[in-house]
């Protein structure tokens, strides 16, 4: 088994090797307006200073777990843990470093068309894809090869996720207060056009962008990815029908070995659709082509690693089961929130009376984005369980492996998304740079279709979790002895009310942070208008520094309550009411997690491009009533695509990983436990 474990790590260092050799060909495209590059390092100072102090937090919060990890679980855990935090924080790093870097030199790029500026797009953001990838896999088979026990790797996803969790919370406060600020009082009251340079809070709404969507969104995407696969190791070490079949646990670090190839591939179809003149059409190539390269990548993989019998079916078809819901979940979020749909459009239209009517027919289209979402989780799980058990693999294996198929490309997915927010930053470095009419709209043009792509890998991000978290409920299962549920124990009923109650408790924290947040952004915006001499008229330059320490401190004074909760509840639950009560709380979280995730993703998606379609002409464009109407829509939008939504496939997560690593403490040390040691003791 070796070699498998070489192919695997070979393929992760060559993603890591690549991702290098793209972002040196990202840097040698020039930039020729001074006001662009002045832009672009105002970003990237901005972004670079609230990293560091994220990172110091993270820091902070790893030297406690550390601890308890060698306390309570061992030393191999613990080492696990900081390897997992060290190599998600770098992907998020390397990624956001080109992303601050490329927004220049996409903003020039536009003078010359679309099919000039969209490759320098996608392949500064494919930096963050093949980085995510690659450091997660070469990670994960490194620990496996160390100490030959999926359990230990279990602690580097553990890690991946504390960073994901305070990456991708902390990035959408500071993000949406930001842009929530900048909109309220640059559009609505000032008729300011987005990223006007005037506009004090644009240069920490282009921080936002980059800490949120792409440091916090890689950091996110790579827990889930390295969460489906120490879920399916896991399982196929401790099944009894795999004992002595060390196969079944490499496999999942195989078939992602196969999808970092599928997505190099894949990412060729994206330079060559760019000669186009739609960018959305470009990226979308992209998945499809990943996607049908993967396939057959797959087929070789079961095959080639020797399954006994007929096993290599009952692996190859659920692996592609999960594949095919991603791409259903994905295009899904793409008829909900593409500018050119008939939702986007006719949420634009109701602009014309007024905000209420936009709010409306949002959250309507938001909750009908879930139906065929959830249908095709629902499909996946069924599809995975039987087409497994059909060929003789257990069907908890079957659906771990639909997890691991689903997120295989997600070198492809999280370029993409990475994408979206180096072409909105182009847009800001254009305007403030002065570049012409032609060359804003060639990056509002890129700009639309990076919202689209974003809405697919956040649909996409939250449909791996749903798989991903039943493979970590399974493997939790296993690791209680947990045979089932018993639905009459009083116990298990009040487990599954407190998880199911703590996504919407999570969302609610984490907007209120973003509203009281936002609220400071505004009256300092204010201010400086009032207080600016020639501000407004383009004859001084704002204090943009100040909106940038306003979201920095806010979004890490704010994390706090919750990741505290996402870290304490599942075991302060489990050692009042026990195991069982335990898998009650995982099973409430993981429904109520998937169904306001999916909802507040592509609402949010919907209400940010229905926007944007008044503002490329309809209804009266900018500046017109309907317009303001949208900007109130996509306002309360922000914190739902960008900061609740996206957090909370990080946080159901979390919590399964959470109780999963504490599950033998849990097992032993509950309050019922202890209730009965009493007993015999005769108290």
């Amino acid at each position: 088994m070796l070699v498998w474990e070489i192919v695997a790590l070979v393929a992760g260092l060559v993603s890591i090797a690549i991702g290098a050799l793209i972002y040196r060909w990202v840097m040698s495209q020039k930039v020729g307006n001074p006001g662009i590059e002045a832009y672009s390092v105002m970003v990237q100072e901005g972004s670079a200073a609230y990293l560091k102090r994220l990172f110091q937090v993270l820091g902070m919060l790893s030297i406690v777990l550390t601890i308890v990890l060698l306390v309570a679980v061992n030393w191999q855990t613990a080492v696990a843990y900081i390897v997992g935090a060290t190599c998600s924080g770098a992907a998020a790093y390397s990624g956001m470093i080109v992303s601050t870097r490329a927004n220049g030199r996409v903003a020039w790029a536009a003078r010359s068309g679309l099919a000039k500026a969209l490759p320098i797009g996608f392949f500064a953001g494919a930096v963050m894809g093949l980085a995510v990838v690659g450091f997660a896999l070469v990670g994960m088979t490194i620990l496996y090869m160390i100490f030959k026990d999926p359990e230990i790797v279990l602690g580097f996803s553990f890690g991946a996720s504390q960073l994901a969790l305070l990456a991708k919370a902390g990035g959408g406060i500071y993000t949406k207060t930001a842009d929530i600020g900048a909109d309220l009082v640059g559009k609505v009251e000032f008729n300011l056009v987005e990223d006007d340079p005037r506009n004090p809070a644009v240069v920490a709404d282009n921080v936002g962008d980059n800490v949120g969507d792409v440091a916090g969104m890689g950091a996110d995407i790579f827990d889930s990815y390295v969460a489906a696969v120490v879920a399916a190791m896991i399982l196929g070490g401790a099944l009894p029908v795999f004992s002595g079949k060390p196969a079944y646990i490499l496999l999942p670090l195989v078939l992602s070995a196969a999808g970092i190839l599928a997505s190099l591939l894949g990412m060729i179809f994206v330079g060559r659709s760019g000669e186009s003149s739609d960018p959305g059409r470009a990226l979308n190539m992209g998945t499809i082509a990943t996607t049908l390269i993967f396939a057959p990548l797959a087929l070789a993989v079961v095959f080639l690693m020797g399954f006994e019998g007929n096993a290599s079916w009952g692996l190859l078809l659920p692996t592609l089961a999960g594949l095919a819901a991603g791409i259903v979940i994905g295009f899904t979020s793409d008829r909900y929130t593409d500018i050119d749909q008939k939702p986007v459009q006719v949420t634009a239209r109701s602009a014309e009376t007024g905000p209420a009517i936009v709010i409306l027919e949002g959250f309507s289209y938001g909750l009908l984005s879930m139906v065929p979402s959830i249908i095709g989780i629902c499909v996946a799980m069924v599809a995975a369980w039987v087409l497994a058990v059909a060929f003789g693999i257990p069907g908890t294996y079957g659906v771990s492996i639909a997890a691991v198929g689903m997120l295989a490309i997600t070198g492809m997915i999280m370029s993409s998304d990475a994408y979206g927010p180096i072409v909105d930053n182009a847009k800001g470095c254009a305007e403030y740079g002065q570049e012409g009419e032609e060359t804003i709209a060639v990056c509002d043009r890129l700009d639309a279709a990076g919202n689209t792509a974003k809405a697919i890998t956040k649909g996409f991000a939250i449909g791996a979790a749903a798989l991903t978290v039943l493979a970590l409920f399974a493997a939790y299962s296993e690791t209680v002895d947990l045979a089932q549920l018993d639905i009459r124990n009083p116990a298990v009923i009040v487990g599954v009310f407190i998880g199911a109650m703590m996504p919407p408790l999570f969302s609610a924290l984490l907007m209120l942070s973003v509203s009281r947040n936002a609220a400071l952004m505004v009256e300092e915006i204010r201010r400086q208008f009032r207080e600016i001499p020639g501000l407004l008229e383009g004859k001084a330059k704002p204090d943009s520094a100040a909106c940038v320490d306003i979201a920095t401190r806010g979004a890490l004074k704010e994390l706090l309550l919750p990741a505290a909760l996402s870290l304490l509840t599942p075991v302060v639950v489990g050692f009042i009411l026990g195991a069982e009560a335990l898998g009650g709380f995982l099973a409430g979280i993981i429904v109520t997690g998937i169904l306001f995730a999916l909802f507040m993703a592509n609402a949010g998606g919907l209400w940010d491009n229905a926007k944007k379609f008044i503002e490329d002409g309809a209804y009266g464009g900018k500046g017109s009533e309907a317009h303001a109407a949208a900007v109130v829509g996509d306002t309360v939008g922000d914190p739902f695509k960008d900061t609740a939504g996206p957090s909370l496939n990080t946080l159901i997560v979390v919590m399964s990983l959470s109780a999963t690593v504490f599950a033998p403490l849990i097992a032993k040390f509950n309050l019922a436990a202890l209730l009965d040691l009493a007993k015999l003791f005769g108290y």
